[in-house]
């Protein structure tokens, strides 16, 4: 038999804690890889990204929106990552401009 929670967590916290992950995992993809290897590397930090999603929500234990946050999560990671790889992508361009 379940029982109703009165008060349930916030899902807020596991989906920003996936975007942090994917900030840092980013940055030090953008900072430590070469710039040949670097789209190979983002590729792995978002299938990252999404198996850690799937673990901060696994572990909220609610079956409710459980693909929403699922998406979530994994949208906001690679909204960071792309942002991340732009920006990289475009400080490479104007370095070989001038």
């Amino acid at each position: 038999m379940s029982t109703t929670e009165l008060v349930p967590r916030r899902p807020i916290g596991g989906i920003v804690a996936v975007w942090i992950v994917a900030l840092l995992a980013g940055l030090a993809i953008g900072i430590f890889v070469s710039p040949d290897a670097r789209l190979t590397w983002m590729s792995i930090a978002m299938g990252g990204c999404l198996i850690m999603a799937f673990g901060v929500q696994l572990a909220y234990g609610r079956a409710q929106r459980f693909i929403h946050r699922v998406a979530l999560s994994t949208l906001g990671a690679l909204l960071v990552l792309g942002v991340i790889s732009a920006a990289f992508g475009l400080a490479a361009l104007m370095t070989a401009v001038v």
